[in-house]
């Protein structure tokens, strides 16, 4: 009787060794592991439409990076918006860098409605610098990504602050030149501030400039209109957005009662029961449905479509202080 080999791979559902797979959308932190590989796989040909597929895999369409550290001038916090992200991790590799990966450790995860928020206190960006010098510098920081809990799983906020950093050198070349002070002392120099080549850090303060030009250069590629035109179009919008009140929400009018006075009523309903005899049924009615004043000599307008003696469509009823009705053509 044959059986069928052994996988020693394989394990039973019903072994006490089975385990569940976690869901895919629950991994965000596997998002990253695939973010390191997809950078792996970048090659010397890579151009710009490489990285807008690249930021567009990764990164949400209103997405932003951040990034926090402290220089010799003070600190410096830099934030860029989705359009000048690909350009940022490009400019790492034409800084000198041919490799580039995230490690997060002990990293916490929190859930929310539409997003998955992750916090890692620990960790560190590697990059492998080939020029000027063989170098791998390791800087280490705290990352906090916010994820859309959807089947894309997109990172919406990328926020890494920079504590500090470390430039390793491999002892073989330092004792290739161990005979020449001058490589020496050239080894000894720090070739990044904070973990960043001078490219990337000249790329970041070059946002600070582009990134307000957004609406600028949109509109100059949207409606071809001269760089002045557009600089005024987006002045006067921004202009009228200031001094425009904000718009109140439509409320439903509401429909307004008349309420009645109880004293004024009663004292009309009396004065027509005594003068029933003088005048008709209609001023009657008309007489208890109006609030009367309790002092002075008023004119009441009492508009009909019948025509009143000399064929008017209109007349007024005169009120005295002692509550009765005159009229007044």
């Amino acid at each position: 009787m044959s059986s069928t080999p052994h996988d020693p791979f394989y394990s039973s559902p019903f072994g006490p060794f089975y385990r569940r797979h976690t869901p895919y959308m629950v991994q965000p932190e596997y998002r990253i592991y695939e973010m390191n590989k997809r950078l792996q796989s970048r090659t010397e040909d890579s151009d710009n439409l490489w990285w807008d597929a690249f930021a567009t895999e990764f990164f949400e369409d209103d997405a932003t990076l951040t990034l926090s550290f402290c220089l010799e001038d003070g600190p410096k916090r830099y934030t860029i918006g989705r359009t000048l992200i690909p350009r940022y991790f490009s400019t790492v590799f034409e800084g000198g860098v041919t490799d580039l990966y995230y490690i997060l450790k002990h990293s916490k995860e929190s859930y929310h409605n539409s997003s998955i928020t992750v916090d890692c206190d620990q960790c560190a960006m590697v990059t492998q610098h080939g020029k000027p010098m063989f170098t791998k510098v390791c800087t280490e920081g705290r990352l906090i990504l916010e994820f859309t809990f959807d089947d894309l799983m997109r990172i919406k906020t990328w926020h890494f602050t920079i504590r500090q950093y470390r430039e390793l050198v491999p002892r073989s070349i330092l004792a290739m030149h161990a005979q020449d002070p001058q490589v020496l002392d050239q080894l000894s120099k720090n070739i990044t501030r904070m973990g960043l080549t001078n490219f990337t850090l000249n790329y970041l303060r070059l946002c600070v400039i582009l990134e307000p030009m957004q609406e600028l250069m949109s509109r100059h590629k949207t409606y071809n209109l001269s760089p002045r035109d557009c600089l005024k179009t987006c002045l006067f919008q921004k202009w009228q957005r200031m001094v425009a009140p904000p718009a109140e929400p439509t409320r439903q009018p509401t429909t307004k009662r008349r309420k009645r006075k109880n004293s004024t009523s009663s004292t009309s309903n009396s004065s027509a029961g005594n003068n029933a005899n003088s005048t008709g049924s209609k001023k009657k009615t008309t007489a208890a449905n109006l609030s009367l004043p309790t002092q002075g000599l008023g004119a009441i307008p009492n508009c009909s479509l019948n025509p009143g003696r000399d064929g008017d469509l209109c007349h007024s009823t005169a009120v005295t202080p002692s509550g009765q009705f005159k009229e007044k053509h």
